[in-house]
């Protein structure tokens, strides 16, 4: 058949393996099979096309490569195209990843097979592709996902500081990454958490590095892992703190049925005010305390919640755009309450605008 089609005048001939189902070595044995006994077969370029439902889409393009493209000699002898998609997505399972297949070929040097793919652009291309469909890329897949380039181990961290290589074969920055992430956790040294506020743009003397990590370790022992909204509020080094509008305390009550309560407290400038205020929800009725502080008509255009991770003790981040004297002002806030963070957002971007 694949003859017939060339000879027809065919120039891609596509050799699927659309269930999953064949494995990399059988898969790669097909491709060297036409390479070697179609006439003919130097007049086409053979593709693969493989999906992921047994896990193996990947392994099976780079041994149809391997076995239908170049050897380690660089004798050109086959397939030369395969079929990949951004962040794996497909029909069930998925597809073959182009990144995962663009860092393989990349790193083991002795393929001897270049893509062209300007690698920098995958992690932004990823991200995009990901916001575009709405479909998150899992945490820990290869290349792309929030934790590839993670530690977590202590003694990984340790290494990564005094010498990246020993426990990364990529340079986050190949693909697009601005610096590896080092996941703080119970386990974490003070060398680690010093790395991060570096990272973070953060510098503080020992004594404070001993005090912050003193608390980090007291953090550390309730979550899992620490952001680094977590790390800026154990520094001190939040928006706010020059600004002169700071929120004090936030109490809410709410229920299913009934309105929501707020009360509050603010520091302006050194003087401190309180307010109440009920809402149709505990946002809303901590934002109508705020305005009965501040008095003044802002209308709120935009109203964005984030989470940094998946765990419920995990910092909230909320992105705030109010409309005021006819200007945009922007905010940001983030807690472990997300109410909390609302507000926080909501009093940034009045510090923008009032004088």
């Amino acid at each position: 058949m694949v003859e017939a089609v060339i000879k027809a005048g065919a120039t891609v001939v596509n050799i699927p393996d659309t269930t999953g189902y064949c494995l990399p070595s059988e898969y790669g044995a097909k491709i060297k099979y036409l390479v070697d006994h179609v006439d003919g077969i130097d007049k086409a370029i053979i593709s693969t096309h493989c999906h992921n439902d047994l896990g193996m889409a990947n392994a099976k393009t780079i041994s149809g490569g391997l076995n239908g493209g170049r050897t380690i000699s660089g004798v050109l002898n086959g397939a030369r195209q395969v079929e990949v998609t951004i962040n794996g997505i497909g029909e069930r399972a998925g597809n073959t990843a182009l990144e995962e297949v663009a860092m393989i070929l990349r790193c083991h040097h002795s393929i001897d097979i270049d893509t062209n793919i300007n690698t920098q652009k995958i992690y932004p291309t990823s991200r995009m592709v990901s916001s575009l469909m709405n479909m998150p890329v899992q945490p820990n897949k290869a290349i792309v996902g929030r934790n590839a380039f993670a530690h977590s181990s202590g003694i990984h961290q340790d290494g990564v500081l005094k010498n990246v290589q020993t426990y990364e074969i990529i340079d986050p920055k190949d693909v697009g990454i601005d610096d590896n992430a080092i996941v703080l956790t119970a386990r974490s040294g003070r060398a680690a958490l010093k790395h991060r506020l570096h990272v973070l743009g953060v510098e503080m003397n020992q004594e404070k590095l001993d005090k912050v990590y003193e608390d980090f370790l007291k953090l550390a022992d309730k979550k899992k892992d620490i952001s680094d909204d977590d790390i800026m509020v154990l520094a001190g080094a939040d928006r706010n703190v020059n600004h002169h509008i700071k929120l004090e305390y936030l109490q809410v009550t709410s229920g299913v049925g009934v309105r929501s309560v707020a009360s509050l407290g603010l520091n302006i400038s050194g003087e401190h005010f309180e307010a109440a205020a009920t809402g149709n929800g505990p946002v809303d009725a901590a934002i109508k305390a705020v305005k009965q502080i501040i008095k003044r008509q802002m209308t709120l255009k935009e109203f964005t919640i984030q989470a940094i991770s998946k765990g419920s003790d995990d910092v909230g981040k909320v992105h705030m755009q109010v409309e005021y004297d006819g200007q945009m002002y922007y905010g940001f806030g983030a807690n472990t309450d997300i109410i909390a963070a609302s507000v926080e957002a909501y009093i940034d971007c009045i510090n923008k605008f009032k004088k």
